[in-house]
């Protein structure tokens, strides 16, 4: 079985916890879009140390998810994976031989989980994100796009837990303080979601296995919880309440499939 967690998500920092339910618990990170202290303290509260991390995936080098990816990998001696693309944005820094490159369409495997990496239209080097499984359930993990391409809709096929970015209401972002520069760059096809563009997404991957969907990277000046569980269950045909929305700071509880 598969449970994960984020330990926040947004413009001020993404990290998300997946765990392999399996005779020998498999933990990792995908993002470490955090402080090393805020990092430590956060997993400390999901009942996991940072020695007990055992990968770490980046999906693209902007700094509320790389964070501290480079720090935790050092000092706890952690295998991390990301797109050669992404390494060469951060600077091509000594990893000291725990440095891995990801590729789309190429599963990684670590032994209790499985990962398999998938482009996306980012304003980042070589973005990727990615779905998850133990061999019994599937994980989506999906932030950080301007829109869905039929390859990012076929590589969410039969998920049971999506995490789903719904950064802004196209109605706050138009009548924010944002420049205008600004917005059309969220707004924009290599930017962020819209929560209505969100919704597109989970109905196109919707199916009667899909037990957990969490709304992330929500925009604090441009988005509401409340309107993201609206349209998301309108689209769904779900109760407000099965809409889970991931805090910036306090992320989600741990979600079990």
């Amino acid at each position: 079985m598969l449970r994960f967690k984020s330990l926040g998500s947004g413009s001020i920092g993404n990290a998300t916890l997946v765990q392999a339910l399996g005779n020998v618990p498999f933990r990792m990170l995908i993002d470490c879009g955090l402080g090393i202290r805020q990092l430590s303290l956060r997993l400390g509260e999901a009942g996991v140390e940072p020695e007990e991390i055992q990968a770490i995936f980046i999906t693209h080098e902007h700094g509320d998810h790389i964070g501290c990816a480079l720090t935790m990998a050092r000092r706890y001696r952690i295998p991390v994976w990301m797109s050669h693309g992404t390494y060469l944005a951060i600077g091509s820094p000594d990893f000291e031989g725990l440095l891995h490159t990801a590729r789309d369409g190429e599963s990684i495997d670590l032994g209790g989980l499985q990962l398999m990496p998938f482009t996306v239209p980012h304003d980042a080097r070589e973005p990727l994100q990615l779905s998850c499984t133990d061999g019994a359930s599937k994980l989506g993990i999906l932030t950080d796009l301007g829109h869905a391409t039929p390859h990012v809709i076929a590589n969410l096929q039969g998920c049971d837990a999506l995490l789903l970015e719904c950064n802004h209401d196209t109605g706050l972002l138009s009548q924010s303080v944002y420049p205008e520069f600004l917005k059309r760059r969220v707004g924009g096809p290599y930017g962020h979601l819209s929560n209505q563009a969100a919704a597109d997404i989970a109905c196109a991957v919707n199916h009667s296995g899909l037990t957990h969907l969490v709304a992330a990277h929500l925009s604090v000046q441009n988005n509401r919880p409340d309107l993201v569980q609206s349209v998301m269950s309108k689209a769904l045909g779900c109760n407000v309440s099965d809409i889970v929305v991931a805090g910036a700071s306090s992320g989600t509880p741990w979600l079990q499939m």
